[in-house]
């Protein structure tokens, strides 16, 4: 009798194990519940490049300049490119509520054949420097896709055309994920475009639609068009507000005294004379937007420090740093952030210092690399974004969510390997490495902020 019970035991509990298993087995196989589709587009390979950012080169810290992370030239070895598990997609439904404190700077200007009949801005010009004798010594010409793309890294989408709808939604989804409340969309006015592009103004509704549908905010960084002054951008920011107001994505930021303004980053402000802006930006200027339906909150982008009292005589609300590489400019270096902060206090000014995860621009500036900064695996990034915590800023900007030019970007990258170049990417991590410490970092900020912050700002919903 013994025996018997001892044997109906064993097997009791081997079924029990086999039921167990089973149970197990079928649980992982049951789909993802993430709503992030199948990587797009990696099959096409159109080409990357964007316009002329940085000018003169500036004396910088060499001690984190990249080492490990240079590419590797005429390899001769077959084309590979690397999908990530789908599985490591957070969950839309359990991330916490966006930050509309955190702002991303974000790029609509890329093109391939599917899309645009011809590649745009992945083929981007090698850029010459201004020294003839130091062209000379590195390649010339273009880019040209789709193995070779202006670019060291190279995206999870492929070689995508900003004008493609799934496209547009993915960028959503990737930086709801990350927590950020707004993306700074690079503009031209219709009609003109940045000198490797073509106009964009008409893909700003598409993705105003897109970003509501994730609750989204969308606000302007309005580039340096050809003759810039106070009378066109008086116009423009009018255009602007009439065409993109009304639209519940479209950004406005809540001040000290309770108006709800549209916030408006100003690329290279520095190029026009603090007298031009004056004209438009203060109550007394002859172009004066001020008290108007068309008043809002301009950014400056400060780059050197004697930039602060241009900024304050041209009538600004704010300043913004925007370069990705410390010590590359007074405003990009961390340690000028506590007395820029200090600066604005004083003048009722906005303070907001732009963050990235590294920046590399030898793809487009091969002569550059003194300007590179190595990731080093997130911490770079990390580091960024805990000076910036510091300072106590109004924002944070990020450089930027998909500057592939210039090494900027958040947005997934993946491995790739062609007969003649191996491709950065963020291995040992996922490609969504930047994606998860931005939300790691976006909910540090969003807590510490309400601790100092006593005016409440908010976007309108």
């Amino acid at each position: 009798m013994a025996k018997f019970r001892r044997r109906t035991c064993i097997i009791l509990s081997l079924f029990i194990l086999f039921i167990f298993s089973l149970m197990m087995g079928l649980k992982m196989l049951r789909p993802n519940k993430a709503t992030f589709g199948d990587p797009f587009g990696l099959e096409l390979l159109p080409e990357l490049h964007q316009q002329t950012r940085l000018g003169k080169s500036l004396d910088s810290q060499n001690n984190d300049r990249i080492n490990s992370e240079t590419n590797v030239k005429n390899l001769k070895s077959v084309e590979i490119t690397m999908k990530p598990s789908k599985a490591s997609e957070p969950y839309l439904e359990e991330l916490q509520p966006l930050n509309y404190y955190l702002h991303v700077f974000y790029y609509s200007w890329y093109g391939n054949p599917q899309f645009d009949g011809k590649y745009i801005h992945w083929n981007h010009p090698i850029l010459k420097h201004w020294d003839p004798r130091i062209t000379k010594n590195y390649p010339q010409g273009k880019h040209n896709p789709p193995d070779d793309i202006g670019s060291s890294f190279y995206p999870e989408l492929g070689i995508y055309s900003s004008r493609d709808p799934s496209v547009i939604e993915t960028h959503m989804k990737q930086m709801y994920s990350a927590s950020i409340g707004v993306l700074a969309l690079s503009w031209y006015p219709p009609g003109t475009n940045d000198e490797n592009g073509e106009n964009t103004d008409d893909l700003v509704p598409t993705i105003l639609d897109k970003a509501h549908k994730y609750n989204l905010k969308v606000t302007f960084h309005i580039e340096p068009y050809s003759n810039r002054d106070d009378q066109n951008m008086y116009k423009n920011v009018k255009y602007i507000i009439d065409k993109y107001g009304n639209h519940p994505a479209f950004y406005r930021y809540k001040t000290k005294t309770g108006s709800a303004l549209p916030m408006f980053y100003i690329y290279d402000s520095y190029i026009t004379k603090p007298e031009k802006w004056a004209n438009l930006l203060t109550t007394t200027g002859s172009q004066s937007i001020r008290n108007s339906p068309y008043d809002g909150l301009f950014i400056a982008l400060l780059v050197e420090s004697k930039h602060r009292y241009d900024i304050l005589q041209g009538g600004f609300d704010g300043i913004y740093t925007y370069f990705a590489t410390n010590g590359f400019t007074y405003g990009s270096s961390y340690e000028n952030w506590a007395r820029l902060k200090f600066f604005c206090d004083q003048f009722n000014l906005l303070f907001i210092p732009s963050v990235g995860p590294g920046y590399i621009d030898t793809s487009i500036r091969p002569w550059n690399a003194q300007n590179t900064r190595n990731r080093i695996s997130g911490k770079y990034y990390e580091t960024a974004l805990g000076a910036a915590l510091h300072a106590h800023p109004s924002v944070i900007s990020i450089t930027s969510f998909n500057e592939w030019h210039e090494g900027t970007q958040i947005e997934k990258a993946v491995p790739k390997k062609t007969s003649n170049t191996v491709y950065l990417d963020y291995r040992p991590h996922k490609p969504s490495l930047y994606l998860e410490l931005t939300r790691k970092w976006s909910e540090k900020y969003s807590k510490e902020r309400a601790a100092y912050a006593f005016d409440h700002e908010l976007p309108l919903s």
